[in-house]
């Protein structure tokens, strides 16, 4: 009996981790990369320092991927962060946690992980052809098609790892949407995740660099908040970023708006309290001065008051009712219409792909094509930044390897 073969499209890290995980020996791996080297969009993961995942309890990670977070469930208790540590560090790359637990290779060089990667994929004897775009694939009698610029390749079993279409200078054009949906599967509408957000009429340009922690960020469409997300925020020359608002960008959709408080909504009524007390008390002191005993930046603060319309020398006693509302609103809510999200070249993810409910979320096995697979970024599934992504890439990537080695062993057992 000829030996299986095995096709993997894609060499990205999950392409390249699911190759270097199947077992036993008997059989075929082909890995097929269409850039002259494998593994391009990990160099650049990190600003190139790569963080491979995070150092938190993975009971805990299913909440980093929003809805999507159940069916990653099984894939990421059976193939868990510990376990991503151990395996590079076993193989000579030691890794370390930040302060906020971003697990990274000491060296800082994604080079590094991408090195180990391919010296595992090496010795499970995979065939690694680079610069060999796939060009389209198909299903046959007897497995699966895949067919280059310059030959065509029977594959018993094939497994869709091209990424999503973010970075792609990459390679990641969403190639691997086009093979999944010849093959029957549904996708889901793609949008670019993990994106900086461009409001209409930004008016921070020259606060560029301020950034403010643990603030709450409400996407708002028709009318009703869609979604809340809370983390550290970053003004920009021309936008907004910082974990909150790349967190944010993937539930942002055409017509959104962002509501941002600056200060927690909860202490509204104390902040508007301190307001009425001061003018009471000293109806003198500058409006300014008040607000500078709040938490906030000092330029920042100067932009408020012009926003609201208030002059350098307004004081509390001339704060009318509607000039100080308008300050709780911009303090406790300021509202931005959004422009646009950054597009899939600023983008760090992808949100939507091939329909998780075709995939058995146990094996990443299609459930319309026994033997076709896909994993990592190609399904939908987008995660926060900080790790996860590459852990689902990982995780999904080892759920695969773990399959196909057990359909080899059957074949084999015949």
């Amino acid at each position: 009996m000829a030996h299986p073969v095995i096709g993997i499209i894609g060499g990205g890290p999950a392409g390249l981790f699911c190759a270097a995980n199947i077992r036993p020996q008997g059989f075929r791996i082909i890995l097929f990369e269409k850039k002259r080297e494998a593994g391009r969009k990990l160099l650049i993961t990190g600003s190139g320092r790569c963080n491979l995942t995070h150092g938190g309890d993975i009971r805990k990670f299913e909440q980093h991927y929003g809805e999507k977070g159940a069916f990653l469930k099984p894939a990421l208790r059976g193939y868990t962060n510990r376990e991503i540590i151990a395996f590079f560090e076993e193989r000579g790359c030691p890794l370390y946690a930040d302060e906020n637990e971003k697990i990274f290779p000491v060296s800082e060089k994604a080079d590094d992980i991408l090195s180990v990667l391919i010296s595992a994929c090496r010795e499970n004897n995979v065939m690694i052809r680079q610069h060999t775009p796939v060009r389209a694939v198909e299903r046959t009698s007897t497995g699966f098609l895949i067919q280059t610029e310059w030959q065509n390749i029977r594959a018993d079993i094939l497994v869709i790892a091209t990424g999503g279409a973010s970075y792609p200078s990459t390679g990641s054009t969403g190639d691997g949407y086009r093979f999944a949906k010849s093959l029957g599967h549904t996708i889901t509408a793609i949008g670019p995740a993990l994106a900086p957000v461009y409001p209409d009429k930004y008016p921070f340009s020259d606060l560029a660099g301020i950034s403010f922690d643990e603030i709450t960020v409400s996407i708002l469409r028709e009318g009703r908040v869609a979604r809340k997300v809370t983390g550290d925020l970053l003004l920009t020359h021309n936008g907004l970023s910082g974990p909150v608002i790349l967190h944010a960008s993937r539930y942002i959709r055409d017509g959104d708006s962002l509501r941002i408080a600056f200060l927690p909504e909860k202490e509204h009524n104390t902040i508007a309290s301190s307001i009425t007390l001061g003018s009471a008390a000293a109806g003198k002191r500058l409006v300014k001065t008040i607000l500078s005993d709040l938490p906030l930046p000092a330029r920042f603060i100067q932009r408020l008051t012009e926003e609201a319309g208030l002059s350098p020398d307004c004081t509390v006693a001339h704060l009318s009712r509607e000039k100080r509302k308008e300050l709780l609103r911009l303090l406790t809510g300021w509202t931005f219409l959004i422009k646009s999200v950054g597009g899939f070249d600023q983008a760090m993810a992808t949100r939507g792909g091939v329909s998780l409910e075709e995939i058995n979320n146990k094996t990443m096995e299609s459930r319309l094509l026994p033997g076709l697979y896909c994993i990592g970024e190609v399904l939908d599934i987008d995660g926060d930044s900080g790790g996860y992504n590459l852990q689902a890439a990982f995780s999904t990537a080892y759920a695969a390897a773990r399959s196909i080695s057990g359909k080899i062993e059957t074949v084999s057992d015949i």
